[in-house]
């Protein structure tokens, strides 16, 4: 049985926590920042959980992480 190869585009944005939950960052901060307050510009640089709907779908394309 092969290997199994790791997604390397999702490798590079979800992380695992120490209780097993994906971590990721938050979209909508890359560009057009001037229309954006600052208030919502600054909740956008915190990391927050993946949801639970798609942890199943991650579990698969990552299945060393």
């Amino acid at each position: 049985m092969p290997k199994m190869k790791t997604n390397k585009a999702a490798s590079k944005r979800f992380k695992k926590t120490a209780t097993g939950k994906l971590k990721r960052m938050k979209a909508y901060k890359s560009h057009i920042l001037t229309k954006k307050s600052t208030k919502r510009k600054r909740n956008l640089r915190k990391a927050t959980t993946t949801d639970a709907t798609n942890v199943s779908n991650m579990k698969k394309i990552l299945p060393y992480l």
